[in-house]
């Protein structure tokens, strides 16, 4: 799905309106059933609720109204503020206002803070004051407002967007509205969608309001962001009458003293994720750990620094053997820095022939020396972190942060890979400049081994045949969901990262039914 900034979503709006022929009102009735449609589904009996309704003079106002009427419809006690007065109300909220107030719904006039008298026996808010064009600072006395919604301690809806965020860069006003529930209209706002206003949306709802898909193709756009219908699309297929090599071979190069953990959860969780066949390739000294940690992982004890217990530069005839027998590949969880282990990493990438996901040590690595990420032939997935984008752009962690949508597309580009920015969201970008942002997780996932379950989770889609930036898109998403599952479960302060394993297997069933 398509995500956009709300200057992109206007334009939509008027090619739909002027060239397509979409009445303006149509599109606004649609927007306020929408969201009554949602309110049913998150409050069943619409008839108990005594709701007020905040509209602003603008098409979110408008959409408002509709709301408000049609909440009456269905028996609901509705109670609508406009804050300003209703002749500076036109277009299409001005037609909308006039058939709400045909209902018998008094639509009272805020001009001041004092004017805004909240019924005791208010149950439910909905926010239509600014929707997804605000930007700025908030004035009186919509500051006084705001605030009363958000002190009031009922649930709040908010129409197409909390009031104060802003939809273009999601930065939040003080004060914005804290919503529990967002319906958002045709397509989700970039603001909706990065911090710190996705923490303002609660649960973020797309809704169809009838824009032609000729308008919603005609807006050009680089930025996407996945959706479960989307995401089941790209599951790998399994046919009844399988075999393990039929879903492919996985080697998993990683580990080193003290880094056990990071290679025994990346390859377990290959095969958490469908994987047919699991190899971890591993230093020698480690292997009898290994056997004891991991019983359906093959392990492939490897020549190793003995002292150090670290991947030997001797060991690259074996492994490229592994890599010959393998579909795909991942590299890096756990290895160290070692400068042996760092000679195999820029040898064995040079000459790297099969699909690959390159993480954690193996980007360290790599970061001494950029120029080699250039020499890989076939498809290569890199997931950093924000400290290892640093080492391997040079900028500093800051900055990234500033700017990580386009840093990690540029990073994409320029190496002809797909790049994983790892974090709230993570941001994907492939060689193309196409980014997409996912929408799943949690703090929960905050937590030592996160990032190698991950490793494991693309390294598994690639054996299984995906493209690359299919298996980086759907392997986040898919991660995101296990966090969820597992927050769900467990709550967040105590989640480790094989929780998030032990969670792959109902998030791929969850997304199958999707």
């Amino acid at each position: 799905m398509k995500l956009v900034t709300p200057k992109q979503m206007q334009n939509i709006d008027s090619y739909a309106i002027d060239n397509l022929g979409v009445p303006g009102i149509e599109l606004m009735e649609a927007a306020g059933a929408r969201v009554v449609e949602s309110i049913e589904e998150y409050i069943k009996d619409i008839g108990s609720q005594s709701v007020c309704i905040v509209c602003g003079k603008g098409n979110n106002g408008g959409d408002g109204f509709v709301v408000g009427r049609l909440l009456k419809e269905k028996g609901a006690i509705v109670k609508v503020f406009l804050i300003g007065d209703k002749k500076s109300v036109k277009g299409d909220a001005k037609l909308s206002l006039e058939k709400v107030e045909e209902k018998w719904l008094d639509v009272e006039e805020i001009s001041n803070p004092d004017d805004f008298d909240i019924p005791e026996n208010c149950t439910l808010f909905i926010d239509a004051i600014f929707g997804t064009g605000f930007s700025g600072d908030i004035r009186e006395p919509y500051d006084f407002i705001i605030n009363q919604i958000n002190d009031y301690g009922v649930p709040v809806i908010a129409v197409d967007c909390p009031s104060g965020l802003d939809g273009a860069t999601g930065n939040v006003a003080d004060p914005t509205v804290r919503a529990d529930v967002t319906i958002t209209f045709g397509l989700p706002k970039f603001g909706q969608a990065v911090y710190p206003g996705k923490a303002y949306c609660g649960h973020l709802i797309v809704g169809d309001i009838g824009f032609p898909d000729k308008a919603i193709d005609h807006e050009e756009c680089d930025l996407s962001m996945l959706v479960d219908e989307d995401a089941s699309a790209l599951l790998p297929h399994r046919a009844p009458d399988s075999h393990k090599g039929d879903f492919g071979k996985l080697f998993v190069l990683a580990g080193s003293e003290g880094f056990t953990g990071a290679a025994a959860l990346t390859a377990e969780s290959s095969l958490r994720s469908g994987a047919g066949l699991t190899v971890l390739g591993c230093p020698s000294g480690l292997n009898d750990i290994f056997e004891s940690l991991l019983t359906e992982v093959i392990t492939k004890p490897l020549p190793d620094v003995r002292k150090r217990r670290c991947l030997a530069l001797r060991g690259l005839g074996e492994i490229r053997e592994m890599i010959k027998w393998s579909d795909a590949v991942a590299v890096g969880p756990g290895i160290g820095t070692y400068h042996e282990t760092r000679d195999l990493i820029f040898r064995l990438i040079s000459k790297l022939d099969k699909p690959a996901v390159f993480d954690a040590d193996a980007l360290n690595i790599l970061a001494k020396n950029n120029d080699y990420l250039k020499n890989h032939s076939a498809p290569l997935v890199i997931s950093p972190h924000h400290a290892e984008m640093s080492r391997l752009t040079g900028k500093s962690v800051a900055e990234i942060e500033e700017d990580r949508i386009d840093i990690t597309r540029e990073f994409a580009s320029h190496y002809n890979l797909v790049c994983i920015l790892k974090g709230a969201p993570s941001v994907i970008a492939d060689p193309s400049g196409h980014v997409w942002l996912n929408p799943t997780g949690n703090e929960g996932m905050a937590t030592a081994g996160s990032g190698d379950v991950l490793t494991g989770l693309i390294g598994a889609l690639l054996a299984q045949g995906l493209m690359d930036i299919d298996a980086a898109v759907l392997g986040c998403y898919i991660h995101g969901m296990a966090g969820e599952l597992a927050c769900e479960k467990l709550g967040s302060f105590g989640m480790i990262a094989g929780d998030i394993m032990r969670f792959l297997p109902e998030a791929f069933k969850t997304l199958s039914e999707a």
